[in-house]
């Protein structure tokens, strides 16, 4: 039984920013990763065929002081990405004006929402007129599509907040994707002495004595004073069958109800490298975003960067219902909508196919899922999740931040910012 003065459990960005300030502090700390590799959800690719691309997170979704601070630190560079929407409808791709109609008489009924409600109940009591379909329809797949989440769920009071940003506009990629930023971190942790267990899946967390005893699924039990879960909601919210689930003993009966009433989402992303950048023409040089009603309904390219590589997104129920398909069929998906999208034949697209990747972290062991949204019970269920139990557990996540960054890498980060400050 080898003895650790703190634990982390999972080696995420939220599990490296806590170790990395628990052992610039002085603390002695263990991580212990179900992967081989560290970053969770983060996991730039770097393939011969395949190129550099984001298999996970990608974007600085706006102006995010943790995120820039560290990339600082570290002396990683950052560039403004985006470029142009476009909408591709009917069989005509056209570029976007980003409005839709009826935004701003949502936005006004929104601010003078008193009660949280789920958004699929808001829409349907103050635009559910038939005038309105086109608005609300455009609001779901949005819903849907960005936060991933499920509408009959998903807070307005939260909603409200990330539409009201100022900075929405602000979007940037990472010289190098977000990997260089967690090599970052796990360089700092080990400078620290932080000792690194990998493919080390946590099974059991037995509290009741003054250590807490932690076993892994390999047999190997571990003692630490505290321990700090870093797992991904979608892995606590999982059954006892699922290979990545963990058991507590004694059970938290309060902590169970609070999980499942949080939101987690679903995601399936598909990357593709051709040829060429067909896409780009005189008229299209801009092109960034690519909004469409097709099975892959989301696609981007690397504008400004010149790159050969198309990025799908399938998010939320359509993504949930549609994770059970194997690669390939989800390969004939992706083609397809592009074949659409673009007036293009599938098999022109094939020939013109130089590698891909599906990414179905939804189906993903030691994922389930994509990141958290607020449900309207979400704020209660994370005061009681970020409070330690006995002073020996700690949970740390980007499910567990509130503001208008949910769901991104720097939630994640002010996460394990915020429990390192609890333990020190």
């Amino acid at each position: 039984m080898e003895k650790q003065e703190i634990i982390v459990v999972g080696a995420g960005a939220a599990g490296l920013m806590a170790a990395y300030l628990l052992s610039k502090s002085g603390k002695r700390v263990t991580i212990l990763e179900a992967r081989e590799r560290i970053g969770g959800r983060i996991y730039s690719l770097n393939d011969p065929t395949l190129g550099y691309a984001e298999s996970g997170a990608e974007f600085i979704h706006g102006d995010l002081t943790l995120t820039k601070q560290l990339l600082s630190e570290a002396g990683i560079g950052f560039s403004p990405s985006g470029g142009e929407m476009w909408e591709a409808n009917g069989g005509q791709l056209r570029q976007s004006n980003w409005n839709i109609e009826g935004w701003d008489e949502l936005m006004e009924a929104l601010s003078h929402l008193q009660k949280d409600v789920s958004i699929a109940e808001f829409l349907q009591e103050y635009f559910g007129d038939e005038k309105y379909a086109q608005m609300r329809d455009a609001v779901i797949r949005f819903v849907s599509g960005y936060d991933t989440a499920d509408p009959a769920r998903a807070s307005a009071f939260a909603l409200r907040l990330e539409w009201q940003q100022d900075d929405e506009g602000a979007q940037y990629q990472i010289k190098g994707g977000y990997g260089e930023l967690m090599a970052f971190l796990e360089k700092q942790c080990k400078s620290n002495g932080v000792n690194f267990q990998l493919e080390k899946v946590v099974k059991h967390i037995d509290w009741t004595s003054e250590q807490v005893r932690l076993t892994t699924a390999d047999k190997i039990g571990y003692l630490a004073v505290k321990v700090i879960i870093a797992l991904p909601l979608g892995v606590l919210k999982a059954g006892i069958d699922q290979p990545a689930s963990v058991v507590f003993e004694p059970g938290l009966m309060d902590h169970s109800l609070a999980i499942q009433q949080m939101g987690y989402g679903a995601i399936i992303k598909v990357l593709l490298r051709f040829k060429s950048d067909f896409w780009n023409s005189a008229k299209t040089a801009k092109i960034g975003f690519i909004l469409s009603g097709e099975a892959i309904p989301t696609w981007w390219t690397q504008y400004p960067a010149v790159s050969n590589l198309l990025t799908g997104w399938l998010g939320g129920l359509p993504a949930e219902a549609k994770k059970h398909l194997d690669e390939n069929q989800l390969l004939e998906l992706a083609i397809g909508s592009l074949a659409n999208i673009f007036n293009k034949p599938e098999t022109e697209l094939c020939e013109e196919l130089v590698a891909w990747k599906v990414v179905n972290w939804t189906t993903d062991p030691y994922t389930l899922g994509s990141y958290a949204y607020d449900t309207v019970e979400s704020h209660r269920a994370r005061i009681l999740m970020q409070r330690p139990v006995a002073q020996k557990l700690y949970f740390a996540g980007e499910y567990l931040y509130e503001g208008p960054a949910m769901g991104t890498v720097e939630a994640a980060l002010a996460s394990g910012l915020a429990v390192a400050q609890q333990i020190s």
